[in-house]
């Protein structure tokens, strides 16, 4: 008698969606199809819009562990994959993973108070009123620039080296290259410094100057701490993220793909 080994079960799926007319709608249709399960159940999530919730479905399943499959309802979409309604639970279960280690700020406010918060994509500093920003740079315990007068600095992971960091004239970072990006906003003085390239375990410290006079926002991802003193930054290697991506388009290949397009 000839024993035939019966398929994998498809993945147990979890569809989340933006607030949107477009991902809801594509929500109804998916569940509808390929059925509804709770996230804490779920072999994967599915997450329906634009970058944005991307991020937002990332940061709300740190603690679930669970891998994410993010399917462009949204503008851009450059970390998610096309829009198909076929076969979803066969695309989750052959696509490729990346595992993305977020960077952890630390914020200390003008009234002490410390906060916590992770940057998959970057944390950003931002001058607060129409002063600019006077920034004291510190990499691993050894200051580096005493003065950066500047709108702001952003630190960008390679996921997020295509997102506010290339915008700000940083450099694109392929997954791999172990290394994080320095980049400043907008800088005044000195006038032609247009960033450094850091290793992936270096311990960036801002120190801000001036702090009555020219109040500095810090911003992890969404999160925005006002008001800052010092912020520390550095990667969290005990956080693992997982995201999903169809064979031949992972995230990857998109960032070295951005490197070349006009």
């Amino acid at each position: 008698m000839t024993h035939v080994t019966p398929p994998p079960a498809p993945p147990r799926l979890a569809i989340v969606a933006a607030d949107t007319p477009e991902a809801l709608a594509a929500q109804a249709r998916l569940v509808a199809r390929w059925g509804q399960h709770p996230p804490e159940t779920a072999d994967a999530i599915v997450a329906l819009g634009g970058d944005g919730f991307l991020l937002e479905t990332l940061h709300r399943c740190v603690e679930r562990g669970r891998p994410i499959f993010g399917m462009n309802c949204g503008s851009v979409g450059f970390l998610l994959n096309d829009f198909h309604e076929e076969d979803l639970p066969w695309r989750v279960a052959a696509a490729r993973t990346v595992i993305l280690h977020p960077l952890r700020m630390r914020a200390t406010t003008t009234d002490g108070a410390v906060h916590e918060a992770l940057g998959i994509n970057e944390v950003s500093l931002l001058r607060q009123t129409r002063q600019t920003a006077k920034l004291r740079i510190t990499i691993d315990g050894i200051e580096r620039m005493s003065e950066l007068i500047c709108d702001g600095a952003i630190v960008s992971t390679p996921a997020g080296s295509t997102a506010y960091n290339l915008s700000a004239h940083g450099p694109i970072i392929p997954l791999s290259a172990g290394i994080l990006a320095l980049t400043p906003i907008s800088a005044f003085r000195p006038r032609r410094w247009r960033g450094a390239l850091l290793p992936q375990k270096a311990t960036i410290v801002f120190d801000i100057l001036e702090v009555p006079k020219r109040p500095v926002s810090a911003v992890a991802d969404s999160t925005e701490v006002r008001n800052v003193v010092r912020v520390e930054i550095a990667e969290d290697q005990e956080v693992s993220l997982t995201l999903l991506f169809d064979p031949g388009k992972t995230l990857e290949e998109r960032i070295l793909k951005e490197q070349f397009e006009p």
